[in-house]
């Protein structure tokens, strides 16, 4: 009854919020936890009570798969491959059901190649069936959704959980395929990576946010976010936000008038090193989805649903891709109850307690660097980034930049100077400087495979947005901060100048189009310190904020006790516990390098599991980690869309678990680059897609003891 009281509660909200955040509510079905005693003590089944972690009300909503779906939001193939995104009625005040269909169309196109000669449609889509062929039309999934909140009552924590289940569910054969969101995205932030394969394949899928979940908070208007992208003041939320920083009226009053138009990110700035609940976080959704399948499928004694599956019932894969991969790598070593039967991720961000025992060769010869946490590999790659571009080794480069060539250069030359300055590279001239930022960038694990990508890699501001947003996380630093001068805002699109007032607010539609960092809709990552004021990162210096970004490097060079603490606290220690797995990644990935990730991962797993290790990696030649950008001139003739193998891992480890298949052992897959010219390149075919190999003969990877041999 508590929480029944707390949705009631809801209902004195004005009609204007209630029309936003909680409107699903009236076409939805309030699902209430009746507090209902175990009934097992008498023989009979127990009480299906919803999880302890579970805060507030559970609302559902079914889909017909007509009108809209679970997989495209009523858009079909033909809807997620439109450039034109799904429109608002009013701007100003989109409905839930309507940023839900934005976000579904944003996140599915974010994460794969949506491009005419890509595999979208033809090796991948809505339409495509398990088997690769295009037989299912455009390719939409009725069925039900649930959608609740993890917290402790605070309202400080606020994951979102979501669980799909399709129409096509066999409740006899149940399973379930996690899809924890990548990056710092909302709550539907994998449904392309992980939600399609399971929803294909007749799985409830569980979906997390991973308690960064893309909440925003406009500081100046005091709105936020609700589980539902709807707008609510921060007095009429009250618990129910996504996210709201942590300060006082008074103190937000004065930030606001020294630094006006900016936002703060529950990822960079909720002061909790989300990160260290990734893990827990997958979990809970499982078990979130456990309740939401007993509270279909259970049996009914009077009017108390009961539970048809206990834990370990499901076949579960817990998967995803970049750090959604890590929070599903997190979740299977913290898994001691059995909920997860196996686990197959890509690209996956993890951060390694390394074993001594653990090394990485590649053709023979040690790796220049192996198993560093994120906090220092991307605080070295911001920092030397814009240089090692103007190398000649990375010459050519395909730029995702809007800035004018000349502008661009400029800024490189002169980071490269003012990096030279300090004494952090060598070198008589801009040439010879570069060379030796790349040369430093090799020595720290990056592959000369990724060479063209340090410039779009930065250009992009992949990775100068990563650095500062988990910076920021590491040291549980308040928005009130400016931690190493960096805020979000909105800045002038000619000039930078930050601290403008945006002619559209990025906040009504803010859930279905933003990524939870800079930049995204509209807000950018700002240096609050530049030459002439406060602007974007890239304008601010000449040398594009550089004293910013090495106040960031420091951070983790100098040993910061809060930043080396908060790293500590998210290490995982690769004991998957015999479970099956699977691991795939490109081997140009310049923005989780895979001799900090996978690599050492496999290392450090035969080390902690030893004989009773089942552990694949299957290491993509010519594949990186934004499957998106193969759709701009030069990604499309240099780079391979390494989804397709994730799809390949997910359907070999299935026949796996329910026809004892045995699964590929390690290897290289060596894809073949489409060439051409740049922006249009030849179709992709399966020339260019090799499978992965059962006896992948001297492409094999191999570990012994901890270390762990790659065939170059």
């Amino acid at each position: 009854m508590k929480r029944f009281a707390r949705f009631q509660s809801l209902q004195t909200l004005p009609r204007t919020v209630a029309s936003g955040a909680f409107a699903i509510l009236a076409a939805a079905t309030l699902v209430a936890c009746n507090g209902s005693d175990d009934d097992s003590s008498s023989g009979g089944p127990a009480t299906n009570t919803l999880p302890a972690f579970v805060s507030g009300s559970v609302n559902t909503q079914t889909y017909d798969g007509t009108s809209d779906d679970l997989l495209t939001a009523g858009l079909g193939k033909t809807g997620l491959a439109s450039a034109t995104a799904p429109g608002i009625a009013k701007p100003a005040a989109p409905t839930a059901a309507e940023l839900r269909r934005l976000a579904i169309y944003s996140n599915y196109r974010a994460l794969v190649d949506m491009s005419a000669n890509g595999g979208y449609g033809r090796f991948w889509g809505p339409n495509v069936d398990l088997n690769g062929n295009d037989t299912l039309g455009e390719g939409k999934i009725a069925g039900k959704e649930y959608i609740a909140y993890s917290d402790d009552g605070s309202g400080t924590q606020n994951v979102s959980l979501l669980v799909q289940i399709p129409a096509s569910f066999n409740p006899d054969q149940p399973c379930i395929v996690t899809a924890t969101s990548s990056g710092s995205r909302g709550v539907y932030g994998a449904i392309s990576a992980a939600g399609e394969w399971g929803l294909k394949r007749g799985c409830a899928v569980a979906y997390n946010d991973k308690g960064g979940g893309n909440g925003a908070h406009e500081l100046a208007t005091s709105l936020v976010t609700m589980i539902d992208g709807t707008l609510a003041s921060t007095t009429l939320a009250g618990t129910k936000a996504i996210f709201k920083a942590n300060a006082s009226a008074s103190n937000l009053a004065s930030f606001n008038s020294a630094f006006p138009n900016r936002y703060a990110y529950k990822h960079a700035h909720s002061q909790q090193n989300p990160e260290a609940s990734w893990g827990k976080n997958t979990l809970q959704a499982i078990q979130f989805a456990y309740w939401a399948l007993n509270d279909m499928f259970g049996p009914v004694s009077g009017s108390t649903r009961q539970v048809r599956y206990n834990k370990g019932d499901i076949t579960t894969i817990a998967s995803s891709v970049s750090n959604g991969g890590g929070a599903a790598l997190a979740a299977a070593e913290q898994d001691t109850d059995g909920w997860i039967t196996a686990v197959v991720v890509g690209e996956p961000q993890i951060n390694l307690n390394l074993p001594s025992q653990v090394s990485v060769r590649q053709g023979g010869v040690p790796v220049g660097s192996f198993g560093r946490p994120l906090a220092d590999y991307t605080t070295l790659a911001n920092l030397l980034q814009p240089c090692a571009a103007l190398a000649p080794a990375a010459a050519g480069a395909p730029y995702l930049t809007t800035l004018a060539v000349s502008t661009t250069n400029a800024i490189r030359t002169a980071r490269c100077a003012t990096l030279a300055t300090n004494g952090l590279v060598s070198g008589g001239n801009t040439v010879a400087q570069a060379t030796d930022a790349l040369n430093q960038l090799h020595q720290a694990g990056y592959q000369t495979d990724s060479d063209t990508l340090q410039a779009p890699m930065w250009d992009s501001q992949a990775v100068p947005a990563v650095a500062v947003t988990y910076a920021d996380a590491y040291m549980k630093a308040s928005v009130l901060d400016n931690l190493c001068n960096f805020s979000f805002g909105t800045t002038n699109a000619v000039t930078g100048a930050a601290g403008v007032t945006p002619i559209v607010s990025p906040m009504p539609n803010i859930f279905g189009n933003g990524n939870g960092i800079p930049p995204t809709n509209g807000i950018n990552l700002v240096y609050n310190v530049g030459t002439t004021g406060a602007a974007d990162h890239r304008f601010a210096t000449p040398d594009a904020s550089y004293a910013g970004a090495a106040c960031m490097r420091a951070l983790w060079t100098n040993g910061n006790p809060t930043m080396v603490d908060s790293v500590n606290a998210i290490r995982v220690n690769a004991n998957l516990r015999g479970k099956p797995a699977i691991i795939v990644q490109g081997r140009a990935d310049a923005l989780v390098p895979i001799n900090h990730a996978s690599r050492p991962y496999l290392g450090a797993n035969r080390v902690a599991e030893g004989s009773k290790s089942q552990l694949s990696l299957y290491e993509i030649m010519n594949g990186q980690h934004f499957d998106a950008f193969l759709s701009v001139a030069g990604f499309d003739t240099r780079f391979i869309p390494v989804h397709y193998y994730d799809i390949q891992a997910l359907n070999l480890m299935w026949n796996h678990l329910k026809n004892n298949a045995p699964l590929p052992p390690s290897q290289v897959v060596r894809a073949v680059a489409r060439g051409g010219t740049a922006g249009s390149a030849p179709a992709l075919s399966t020339t260019n897609l090799p499978p992965i190999a059962s006896d992948p003969g001297a492409n094999a990877i191999t570990v012994s003891g901890g270390t762990v041999n790659v065939p170059n």
